[in-house]
Formats: C-alpha cells, structure tokens, sequence
C-alpha cells in the first residue's frame, strides 16, 4: 500500500517501512436528532450503541470539513481522558499534525501508534515496523504492523480512548481498515472507548468487485466486502460494529466525528500521500483493479517513479508499447521483476474516473508467455474469492464474471445503505 509532517516530528524513529467554530445543536442521538429529514446535517459525533444505527445525511452544500477539523464536537469527549492516537502522516488539521494539535490544545496523549509504513508513512510496502518514541513529545510510538497488529493490553494500561484518523483510499485490501478493526476489536475486549475522526474516500463513489468469502480471511482482507467498497472508514467502522464482525460478536464504544460537507458523489484529491507506492490521485484512482496484480507475475510498477500507474512483466510480448525495469527505491526495497525488462503498458493518461475493471488482468493473462506462473499464491487473497483465478483461466468474459458477482454485491449494497452518513452516489 500505500507528505511531509510538521518539522516538530522530523526525529520521529517509526521509520522502518512504507478552525472555525463548529455549530451547536443536539447530538444524533437525541431522538429528534433520529426523526429529523436525511437531509438534516449531525452536528455532534455518532455514537454508536445498537447493530443498526440511525441513518443521518449530511448537506452536499457545505464547505467539506474532515473529522479532525470539527474540534467541538470531540475534544470535549477526550477531557479528563488518557488517550491514545491511531495515525499516520495523513492526520493532519490544515497544515499542522494532529499529535501536535492535541497537545497544544491540553489532551493528555499517552501514546502513538503507527498502522503499515509507520507513523509517517514512508516504510516500505509490507515492511516490519518496530515501536519508538517520538522526539519531540517523548510519547512512545508504538507499531501496529508487524509483530503486533492489535493493541496488547499492555499497549493500552495506560489509555481510556482511542482516536482513529487515518486516510483510506476505498479497498477492501488496503490495511488501514484492517489496522482499525483491531483497533476497534482490542478496545471492545479492554473496555475502551474508540473514537474515529471520519476522511473521505476518494474512491467511495462506486461499488464494485467480489465480496470476500470468508475462508480468504486475512490481512489484507477481513471484512465481506467488495474490493471497492463505498464506504468511509467512519462508515465501515459502524458496519464492523453494527454486523458484529468483532472477535466474539463484540461490538466497543464507537463514536464517529462526521465530516462536513461531503457525499458520495464528491471527487476529492487526497493532499497527502496515503502510502509511499499510491503517490497521486491517477494511482489511487487506478489502485483497486491493478492491485489484484499483486498476486500475478506482473508488476505494478513498484520499484518506479510510477507506482500503480504502469504494468508490465518479462512474460508478456516485447511488441506491448511500453517497458520498464524496476529497481529498488525507499517505497519498495526488493520489488517484484527487480532488475528485469518489463513490458506492458503505461496508464497514466487514462483519466481519474476509470472505475474497477478487470480487462487489464483479462488482457495481460490472455497474452501472458507462461499462464502456469502467471498467478501467485496471494491472488485468492487479494480478490477474495478462487472463483475469480478460475474464472480467467476459463476464459470468461468480464461481463461473465460480472454476472457470477450480482447476488453477494446486490446484498452488499443493501447491507452497506444502513451505514451510510453521506448522501449517496446518483
């Protein structure tokens, strides 16, 4: 998966891996909050209590303000509290960190912890990450990619809630919706308070892709879902919750700080890097049908300066019109056809609202050298199904595929409206 922090965290250690005032009114919960029309904008964050929240709608009309910025609405609730911070470089409140925005502000941060790439976002893909502290606070920053992917007790003796805020770029692969389910799991096994300041998603105005079945239960996919699922983190957060998809049908204290201004219709360019291998809107844009290349003999262009916006493999015809030779780089220290002659095709004109498509991975199998090395063992992982390597293999069509989706993604979508806090895509 997949920039720059305030110089105050330049000697941050995590380096192994890839304000207007709000307006007051009545929480969402308030029961006149629950009947008002969906078009009613939650003035104060969402607590989620029940498997089957109420829907609130935001105006499409507003300025967008991110979670973070809507400072009333949840600095109250970290008053009196030891809390700990779930980030990474994405977190920040204009210009300035939110670690740094906290503690000036008087929270009582105890502790920082850091999802794949490390607090900062500038590790390697898939990298070990080890724990830290940060230079200027002293706070200990600890991993949560590695050894350790949900917070051990011992992580949080010291904590009363956690504060999540981390941008997502709308996959059911990508690890940071990962990284907050144990986050969410961890807190509802210790009794925790989870608070999650909400980010759009720049790929959230579409549904597309299998839904995971759940024997491919894995990091990189842990939720059924679809590859692309819609939804922002606050969203899927209260899916996790209200499905109960926690270790033992928990569900924790959740509460979700709403963004302002943004539906799902929204096209939004992300003002940071999510990861160091997605480095423009075009890749992100690209990110979901090409990361099921991760599981084939073709490179994404890891180990390039155009990561997830050209593919290319030593198998497929020298006649292709593009090639490249991937090369270890700070983003991916040992990248898949390292050192070898790539050929395939450069994306980068193909406009930002290309959607999920299979007909690259049709195409490239179809013309592929060596169909019997063309899959890895990570494939099923990544699409979250066997149906789909079986599927190419046969020779389908995307349209055939397509139709082998309907019944899971038509439940999916149906599933997904109940969580929704956004207006939805036309």
């Amino acid at each position: 998966m997949p920039s720059s922090l305030s110089a105050s965290l330049l000697g941050f250690s995590l380096l192994l891996t890839d304000c207007t005032r709000p307006p007051q009114s009545a929480p969402a919960t308030d029961p006149a909050a629950r009947s008002a029309p969906t078009a009613a904008t939650p003035t104060a964050p969402l607590r989620q209590t029940v498997a089957s929240p109420p829907q609130v709608i935001l105006p499409a009309a507003e300025p967008l303000r991110v979670g973070a910025e809507q400072f009333g609405r949840y600095l109250p609730l970290l008053q009196g509290k030891r809390v700990g911070v779930v980030v990474n470089q994405s977190a920040k409140v204009g210009r300035a960190f939110l670690v740094d925005t906290l503690l000036a502000r008087g929270v009582n941060v105890q502790a920082i912890f850091g999802p794949e790439h490390g607090f900062r976002g500038e590790a390697a893909d898939g990298a070990t990450i080890k724990d830290g502290k940060d230079a200027r606070s002293g706070l200990p920053a600890l991993s949560l990619y590695g050894a350790t992917k949900k917070p051990t007790p011992e992580m949080l003796r010291n904590v009363d809630v956690l504060v999540f805020d981390i941008q997502d770029v709308g996959t059911r692969f990508y690890t940071f919706i990962s990284t907050m389910h144990y986050v969410m799991e961890a807190a509802a096994e210790q009794n925790k308070e989870v608070i999650i300041l909400d980010r759009p998603n720049p790929n959230g105005w579409y549904v597309d892709g299998p839904v995971l079945e759940p024997q491919f239960k894995t990091f990189v996919g842990m939720h059924p879902i679809p590859i692309v699922h819609g939804l922002t983190v606050g969203e899927l957060a209260r899916m996790i919750n209200g499905e109960q998809w926690l270790e033992g049908k928990r569900q924790c204290r959740l509460t979700v700080v709403p963004m302002q201004g943004y539906t799902h219709d929204t096209r939004y360019e992300l003002p940071v890097r999510p990861s160091p291998n997605l480095p423009t809107p075009h890749s992100v844009a690209l990110y979901p049908s090409l990361c099921l290349f991760e599981g084939t003999d073709v490179s994404v262009g890891r180990g390039t300066a155009m990561p997830f916006e050209v593919i290319g493999a030593p198998t497929q015809p020298n006649t292709r019109p593009f090639r490249f030779t991937p090369t270890p780089n700070p983003g991916s220290t040992s990248p898949p056809q390292n050192g070898k002659l790539c050929y395939g095709e450069d994306l980068r004109q193909t406009g930002n609202e290309v959607g999920f498509t299979l007909k690259y991975l049709l195409d490239f199998y179809r013309q592929s050298s060596d169909k019997a090395t063309f899959f890895n063992k990570g494939f099923e992982r990544l699409a979250g199904t066997a149906a789909l390597r079986q599927q190419i293999v046969a020779g389908k069509t995307e349209q055939e595929i397509r139709q082998s989706w309907e019944p899971a993604l038509g439940q999916y979508k149906a599933l997904r409206k109940k969580y929704l806090l956004y207006p939805d895509f036309k």
